[in-house]
């Protein structure tokens, strides 16, 4: 069984998407952990706060297997995969970690853990003592770096806030 993280994201109908999407990745993949949401601002565009959240779940499913779960999930609920990278979204589900599996063209370990707030501390608070395969550091060690080198908005609430 290969330990996962998926992030979660939602700036339209926030609550009611990612409630949704939550409730098919229990269908797909049985019990999971979530994380607390992390509100932030819009990036590279003028539209409305992302509630992020991540997942921690164990899949017997293969890294492409999971990518197709995700996509339609997406498709569910009704994502436009044409539109621009940096543009609201219904919802958008990626798979973040896949166990220590460092695969360029599958994007794993995702680059984003380093670049976003609310891709590494939902990672950080769920898997906080796991490594980061290429950077040999805990992702909860990483959070801390992130927090002292960059400035970033970012608010937690308690997942009990939306469930």
């Amino acid at each position: 069984m290969a330990k996962i993280h998926i992030n979660i994201g939602s700036n339209q109908d926030r609550e009611a998407n990612i409630v949704g999407a939550i409730e098919l990745l229990k269908l797909n993949f049985g019990d999971i952990k979530i994380s607390d949401i992390f509100e932030s601002p819009a990036q590279g565009f003028e539209g409305d706060d992302f509630y992020n959240i991540g997942i921690n779940t164990n899949t017997e499913l293969s890294v492409d297997d999971v990518n197709a779960v995700l996509k339609d999930i997406e498709k569910t609920f009704g994502r436009d995969r044409s539109a621009p990278k940096f543009s609201s979204r219904l919802i958008d589900l990626d798979l973040v970690v896949y166990d220590e599996i460092i695969d360029e063209k599958s994007n794993l370990p995702r680059n984003d853990i380093l670049l976003y707030s609310f891709v590494l501390a939902p990672l950080a608070q769920l898997s906080g003592s796991d490594i980061h395969p290429l950077e040999n550091k805990s992702f909860q060690q990483l959070w801390q770096e992130f927090q002292t080198k960059n400035q970033f908005q970012l608010s937690q609430y308690n997942i009990e806030k939306i469930l």
